[in-house]
């Protein structure tokens, strides 16, 4: 992945990565959301990291209602175009946000955050972003986390070095740093391996975590 330059902020970061080209991702739901979602009553959701919209375009099919909140506006803007083409933008709602410093409010009946990995992350930051995320579930709601595993192998390299100075936590890594009480109860929690193509046309595998934790009706 493009790696920040000294002294740029998320948002600026960001936008610059997405101004560089028309689309950064495929468009497509995350298969880790589908997997996670796809039996749920819909009702209010938030998706983190909301990117080109692809995953907010998914759960509004399904007939979620959803406020996408990313912190790039260039992003937000690419998505609600993708939105209404969709047709579902009178059930979409859109927020720009630096998770790090700031977090919408409300409470919703999934909290979705895939892939929420940057390169600007500081240590702890992931951790306590996915803690305010947990806050935001209501009662009998889900929190779900969809995160890289390990770096990606592209075939033929021993080794692929784009994440070489990313520690991907693991789900009880996750579960640890969350801290939830014991009434929450964990429905998932699955590691899944799967093919993929780099932005240059390259493939490879990957490995990647979902976890899905429901809050209770009735916190204890």
């Amino acid at each position: 992945m493009k790696q920040p330059t000294p002294g740029q902020t998320a948002s600026e970061f960001w936008d610059e990565l997405y101004g560089e080209r028309d689309a950064v991702w495929s468009g497509r739901a995350n298969p880790l959301l589908v997997r996670g979602a796809q039996d749920l009553t819909p009702g209010r959701a938030l998706e983190l990291g909301s990117g080109e919209g692809g995953d907010v375009i998914w759960l509004a099919q399904q007939g979620w209602q959803v406020l996408g909140v990313d912190v790039s506006a260039t992003a937000i803007a690419r998505a609600a175009g993708h939105v209404a083409e969709a047709g579902v933008a009178d059930r979409v709602e859109w927020a720009q946000h630096d998770l790090a410093t700031d977090f919408p409010e409300g409470e919703f009946d999934l909290v979705s955050a895939q892939f929420l990995h940057s390169p600007l992350e500081q240590e702890g930051e992931r951790a306590r972003i996915l803690r305010r995320a947990a806050q935001a579930v209501a009662a009998g709601g889900v929190l779900l986390i969809g995160s890289h595993a390990a770096a990606a192998k592209l075939d033929g390299d021993e080794d692929d070095h784009a994440h070489d100075d990313y520690e991907f936590p693991t789900t009880a890594q996750m579960l640890e740093q969350l801290a939830l009480p014991d009434s929450w109860q964990v429905e998932l929690d699955e590691e899944v391996t799967s093919r993929f193509s780099w932005t240059d046309g390259r493939e490879g595998n990957r490995t990647d975590s979902v976890l899905r934790i429901r809050r209770p009706r009735q916190d204890a």
